[in-house]
């Protein structure tokens, strides 16, 4: 019986550990380029357009309605981290999508009133230019 017991409480513990896995990021691309001369790296400025939605579908942003891009340096905690990640490696012209679990966007607090607290973001994006920074 002890035994029985034992190996229940092990099995229920290993199934909590694996049902608490973080959820990973997600990247698809939706438009690949056939010439790539530069790629995106981590102090790039970068020129994005983007929309925003979460998992029902309700769209909390868009640089797209504005007319103008989003323009920030990649990799340096301007934005999201899921952001920071999910655009490495990015081509001018190509177009992705972003899975970003709430670890890697806004967390447990979401950034009200638009974004609850652990929602996971999905972000269709199109790189329109990247500035790279020359070496010092």
């Amino acid at each position: 019986m002890r035994v029985y017991l034992l190996l229940t409480v092990t099995l229920l513990s290993l199934a909590a550990v694996n049902g608490a896995e973080k959820k990973k990021l997600q990247i698809g691309i939706k438009k690949r380029v056939d010439n790539c001369p530069i790629k995106s790296r981590k102090g790039d400025v970068l020129n994005m357009h983007y929309t925003g939605k979460l998992e029902d579908g309700t769209e909390f942003d868009s640089s797209i309605p504005r007319g103008r891009p989003f323009t920030f340096t990649l990799g340096t905690g301007q934005v999201i981290k899921g952001w920071d990640q999910g655009l490495l490696g990015m081509c001018k012209g190509e177009k992705r999508k972003l899975v970003i679990p709430a670890e890697l966007g806004y967390g447990d607090r979401g950034a009200p009133p638009k974004i609850p607290g652990g929602a996971t973001l999905i972000f269709e994006v199109e790189l329109l230019s990247i500035e790279r920074r020359s070496e010092l």
